[in-house]
């Protein structure tokens, strides 16, 4: 018994010193960790969005949750003042339970005669007349200190989706590393709700970590970064030595996100 508590002891003390593990003040902290893929839909025109949102709820939805992803977001920029595009752009957040799942999507859409009715005008458009110019793909994995999607409740919010890049991968594990140990438990503790937190594992501008914050509109988002910003033991993390940005992270890019209706998320 007590050789088998040892080994327990050695095993706890070797996750903290190489970053696997779990802050025990994070209630989401538990079960297996899931996949994420992360779609940008390059629309072909804004005109284009009423064809993608028909099949993205009435086909790819359905589909996605027959597959056995669930929930399934899909998301558009938060419009900024001021400023006109032609182009439109949408996001879809679609999770897996295990890397099998995902390799095993695609060929279960193939197999959905469903999906295939529900969306033939989106799946069969015509090369003359596309519904997007390209879509960008990116597959990540799940954060041990936040293992699974939580989708907040269904309320008029708006999402932000943080990109933080490094300079080597090492800096980017060791940021992970920060976010598990205690950053996602601060994040919490000052109202910032986090949806999810992936290690990029195969996309653009590697190596990175991307996740999605959730808020119920402008002010509160601005009134929980102060409130994280100001936090003793946030100050006393991010000036921790191997823990500092300069040390750990290049560049960081965010977009605000509005749900649409049928989103999951």
């Amino acid at each position: 018994m007590k050789r088998r508590e040892f080994l327990k002891s050695t095993l706890v003390t070797a996750g903290l010193t190489t970053g696997f593990a779990v802050h025990a003040a994070d209630p989401a902290a538990s079960g297996p960790r899931e996949f994420y893929e992360l779609r940008l839909y390059h629309l072909k025109n804004a005109a284009k969005r009423k064809l993608f949102e028909d099949y993205a709820r009435d086909a790819a939805l359905p589909a996605f949750n027959r597959a056995g992803s669930r929930p399934v977001g899909v998301f558009f920029p938060v419009p900024k003042a001021g400023v006109e595009s032609e182009e439109s752009t949408a996001y879809m957040l679609i999770p897996f339970k295990s890397i099998e799942d995902f390799a095993a999507f695609g060929g279960k859409l193939a197999a959905d005669a469903d999906y295939h009715q529900a969306g033939a005008e989106f799946i069969n458009v015509p090369a003359t007349d596309p519904a997007f110019m390209r879509v960008e793909s990116s597959l990540m994995l799940a954060f041990a200190g936040m293992p699974q999607v939580v989708a907040p409740p269904k309320t008029d919010r708006i999402f932000e989706l943080r990109t933080y890049e490094s300079h080597s991968k090492k800096a980017n594990l060791k940021k992970i590393e920060m976010f598990n140990l205690g950053e996602i438990a601060i994040f919490r503790r000052n109202g910032l709700t986090p949806v999810f937190f992936g290690e990029t594992l195969i996309g653009a501008r590697l190596p990175n970590l991307t996740y999605m914050l959730v808020y119920d509109d402008m002010a509160a988002h601005d009134q929980c970064w102060r409130k994280f910003i100001a936090d003793p033991d946030w100050k006393k993390l991010s000036k921790t030595p191997g823990y500092t940005d300069p040390e750990i992270v290049s560049h960081i890019t965010n977009f605000f996100l509005k749900p649409a209706p049928y989103s999951q998320i």
